[in-house]
């Protein structure tokens, strides 16, 4: 077959539908990395505060509930609430990505925070850390494996859903899967779904490797106990 040729057969797999739409893949990855991120991002800057009014009893079944409910709004309802107040623009998925990123972040950073022994916080006392260097300095430090986790998975879940923001003109590769999916464009549609995976892939990974920077006693801490496992099996 002569160059070209996959794209007149419309074959799934064809390299000269990426050299050729180079330009246009690139612009849509661009577009899906800044809404994810920027999401994510405000997500979790929303998410500490809710964490710890959380953590008082009375507020926390419904800050908690609140994000629940949230999170089990359709997409595409969640959207359409949304366009009355931002217009068809990013800011529309954006902050339906903020509403959905809340129900993880805010568990988890709590999770994080309630781990934290309690021995540690009564030695800072003990030092004289008053409320705010205690949380910066000894919880959230503690809480961060928690807090991570919580952060991978709302960086993925980001990235796979901001393609529904195609509903609005905003949805990066998303953009480019529905557009396939309507001209039946096999190339474009399995190019664009590829990449969204290959970037939670990126994403993920890339996560993992700041949790074990940050968090090198936590590792350490599973070390102990596999040597620990393994000495029981021994004996």
């Amino acid at each position: 077959m002569s160059a070209g040729s996959c794209l007149r057969a419309n074959e799934w797999i064809c390299g000269e539908y990426v050299r050729t739409r180079a330009p246009e893949l690139v612009d849509a990855t661009r577009q899906h990395v800044g809404i994810a991120l920027t999401a994510v991002a405000i997500g979790l800057l929303v998410a500490f505060p809710l964490a710890l009014l959380a953590r008082r009893r009375r507020l926390a079944g419904p800050v908690l509930g609140l994000t629940t409910v949230l999170y089990t709004v359709p997409s595409l309802a969640m959207f359409a609430l949304l366009m009355p107040v931002f217009g068809v623009s990013a800011s529309v998925v954006v902050t339906g990505l903020v509403l959905y990123s809340l129900t993880v972040l805010v568990r988890n950073i709590l999770a994080g925070l309630q781990a934290v022994p309690e021995e540690a916080r009564e030695a800072a006392r003990g030092m004289g850390y008053g409320p705010g260097r205690l949380l910066f300095e000894v919880e959230l430090p503690l809480a961060l494996p928690a807090l991570l986790a919580g952060l991978r998975i709302a960086t993925v879940s980001a990235i796979s859903l901001t393609t529904v923001g195609a509903i609005v003109g905003y949805g990066g590769l998303g953009n480019l899967i529905y557009e396939g999916m309507e001209s039946f464009f096999k190339a474009q549609v399995l190019t664009a779904s590829l990449l969204c995976v290959l970037l939670a892939v990126v994403a993920d990974v890339l996560l993992i490797a700041v949790e074990r920077l940050l968090t090198p006693w936590a590792r350490a801490g599973r070390g102990r106990r596999a040597d620990s496992s393994r000495s029981v099996k021994a004996v």
